[in-house]
């Protein structure tokens, strides 16, 4: 889908010009169950930088759309070694910076039902491309003292009524070996329904790091969607539009089995990885210490 469609509604922070909110239909700027703000153009002064205190919170429901009354479950993937305990709010970017993000998600059962009481548990890497936490293995933060004093872009949430959960954060890094992906567990009643995780549109990663100032400087991701060896097609990616204010919107549609005895979609074992992949973030010089090309980083 051309970055034009991905310009906000009414935007007029720089040269893009205004849309209107429509009904989403591809996987950039619709999908299952999104309505979002489209059309315009998009250049690296529509982007709002520096984190989540500029955003304004004001977007669109994403999930106007009738799902219909069969949802198809949402598929494991791998928990990768970079989960670290997490924290119960809203904004998990501790005011780090980088291109905010409204990541909406609603949790619905196979009938399109939405599930109350559901936690919605995310993490994901900072622009500069490590994870957070004293207690993630020494390949997700590589041994940075900023990294592991800090529990950035970490958080739960759990779901009311409407199954919705939202998450204020900002736009992931990359690392070596893994396309720009969060990752997510959902449980219900303490028990993990699925664990799995999220993918951007390759050509809006490729304008980011391209193009806006938080990012840039890290260069282009060394591996895409296409080619990372965890991403199982557009079943995993994420409907965005950019909204008014320069932040994204960014909304999916998790689907969880009927019950715990129900057979789990998906590999959660990952699949086989080269030597050398699952490295450094970007400038660090290659694979963390110990790694072994085993395993990919997250």
């Amino acid at each position: 889908m051309p970055l034009a469609s991905l310009g906000g509604c009414g935007d007029t922070r720089s040269s893009g010009t205004g849309g209107s909110s429509g009904t989403g239909g591809s996987s950039a700027t619709g999908g299952a169950g999104g309505t979002g703000a489209t059309g315009g153009t998009t250049s690296a002064g529509d982007w709002a930088s520096g984190g989540t205190a500029s955003m304004s919170g004001d977007y669109p429901d994403p999930f106007t759309d009738d799902l219909g009354t069969t949802c198809a479950m949402t598929c494991a993937l791998m928990l990768g070694p970079c989960y670290a305990e997490t924290i119960e709010r809203r904004d998990i970017s501790e005011g780090y910076p980088g291109l905010p993000v409204r990541l909406a998600l609603l949790v619905v059962d196979e009938s399109c039902n939405p599930v109350e009481g559901a936690s919605v548990d995310i993490w994901h890497t900072r622009n500069a491309g490590l994870y957070s936490g004293n207690d993630a293995v020494d390949m997700c933060t590589f041994d940075d003292a900023d990294a592991e004093s800090h529990r950035y872009f970490r958080g739960v949430q759990t779901t009311g009524a409407d199954g919705r959960v939202d998450f204020d954060t900002c736009y992931p890094g990359w690392y070596e070996g893994r396309a720009v992906h969060i990752h997510f567990t959902l449980r219900v009643g303490g028990q993990e329904y699925v664990t799995s995780q999220l993918f951007f549109p390759e050509d809006l990663t490729a304008q980011i790091f391209a193009e806006h100032a938080d990012y840039k400087e890290f260069g282009q991701p060394d591996t895409s969607n296409s080619t990372d060896l965890v991403y199982v097609g557009d079943e995993a990616l994420l409907s965005t539009a950019l909204q008014p204010d320069g932040a994204l919107l960014a909304w999916k549609v998790l689907v969880i089995r009927s019950s715990l005895e129900e057979t789990l979609c998906g590999d959660t074992s990952g699949p086989p990885i080269p030597s050398g992949a699952g490295g450094g973030p970007p400038g660090a010089g290659g694979g963390p210490p110990g790694a072994g090309g085993g395993t990919p980083g997250g």
